[in-house]
């Protein structure tokens, strides 16, 4: 029977090593059963699951590598592997796998042992973790500061809201976000981003901000809170507020477009996608002229939202045609769908209010972007610490991979 080594490599990184062991391997004709490389601050860790052929003596092997790793003044270690131990092995590439994103303006030592420990509870086996973040450096921390770490599991979740339930209390407790998916061919192959407009692209409510210009805003306001909270029907709130708003001249709403704050990090966000081939879309329960103002200066490509009715440059209290509530939002999500001829699972969608439940729940991955309490707990995945461009460690996108570095 052939042998079964695991030979492990490290110290200080140097060009050509990999090249130079492999050959190695390749002399004896060896079977490389499995190979791992990771590099952390200039130091290596180089691991090879190999099957020595029967008629090939081991020690020959284990001693040509060590002569050659002494060259490079590194240590190697070979250790034999029963086949036992490799059956099963061999047997856990069955199981599950799951990814756990952890996003933070800084990542310690802290949050890293609380993540694991929660994941050794479940008895889950971590595979791999990656930072996706780019390097922070010493000292004082940059303005708006970004830190990832993307851990990749594998195994029987036997109870899976128990599980993400004790992820959602260290990520509260720390006040950090904890993203939890199934890593499946469609995580890295969505296709299709469809974004809410006032509290997720844009750091405002523009019903309330067209309210104040028509010096009701504070009756506006409560309104919508009570909207946006799930208290009361979308649509017949949203009749209510717009009725108070008669009488506004139509001149406010380009003053308000022009002081529109754009959320943190939604242009390199959409810069990003673009780039990758992404389409995008809003679908708003607010307004379309708004929204139209973010589709010119974000480069959207499809926008749907309410028409505000203008007369003779006046407000006049109604709205054209059907509004745009929870359920519509979850309907234009899925006829974009299918007009791009993607799959549900293809699509991304990012809210914060009660009314988009729907369009989160229907989507393969539902965002609920710094939302409100009772959107953070229904919604699959939440961010509330950075971002709109965290989105990206969702995917697995690095930030070397969006400088293509």
């Amino acid at each position: 029977m052939n042998d079964i080594l695991l030979i492990t490599i490290s110290g200080e990184d140097q060009s050509g090593l990999t090249a130079s062991i492999t050959g190695i391997l390749a002399a004896h004709e060896v079977n490389v059963l499995d190979i791992g490389q990771a590099v952390i601050h200039d130091t290596l860790s180089l691991g090879v699951l190999v099957e020595v052929p029967s008629e090939t003596h081991r020690s020959r092997v284990i001693e040509a590598i060590q002569s050659r790793v002494a060259e490079f003044g590194l240590s190697v270690r070979a250790s034999d592997i029963s086949p036992q131990s490799y059956q099963h092995w061999v047997e856990g590439q069955g199981l599950a796998r799951y990814i756990i994103t952890l996003l933070a303006r800084k990542i310690t030592a802290d949050q890293l042992s609380r993540v694991t420990a929660v994941v050794a509870r479940h008895k889950l086996n971590i595979d791999t973790i990656k930072r996706l973040s780019g390097r922070i450096p010493q000292g004082e921390l940059p303005a708006l500061s970004k830190a990832c770490v993307e851990f990749s599991v594998r195994g029987e979740l036997q109870d899976s809201s128990a599980f993400r339930t004790e992820l959602l209390e260290v990520a509260s407790a720390l006040e950090v976000d904890l993203a939890f998916q199934q890593d499946t061919m469609y995580r890295r192959n969505r296709r299709l981003v469809v974004f809410d407009m006032d509290s997720t692209l844009i750091e405002a409510e523009v019903i309330d901000e067209l309210a104040k210009a028509a010096g009701v805003g504070e009756q506006v306001s409560a309104i919508t809170e009570s909207a946006m909270q799930g208290e009361i029907d979308f649509s017949q709130s949203f009749r209510k507020r717009v009725a108070l708003l008669k009488g506004l001249d139509e001149r406010a709403l380009a003053e308000i477009a022009s002081q529109l704050k754009i959320s943190e990090g939604a242009e390199h966000l959409l810069a990003t996608l673009r780039k990758l081939g992404y389409k995008t879309a809003i679908l708003s329960g607010g307004f379309t002229y708004f929204a139209r103002y973010l589709q010119e200066k974000l480069r959207i490509d499809h926008v749907y939202a309410n028409e505000l009715d203008i007369v003779d440059g006046v407000v006049t209290g109604e709205v054209v045609g059907d509004i745009v509530d929870g359920a519509r939002k979850a309907l234009l999500l899925r006829q974009l769908a299918q007009e791009e001829g993607i799959d549900l699972q293809q699509v991304i969608a990012v809210g914060d209010g009660a009314n988009d439940l729907p369009m989160l729940s229907a989507a393969g991955l539902g965002v609920a972007f710094r939302a409100k309490p009772l959107v953070k707990q229904r919604a699959e995945q939440s961010i509330s610490t950075l971002g709109l461009d965290a989105i990206l460690y969702l995917l697995g996108i690095s930030d070397r991979d969006q400088s293509g570095d």
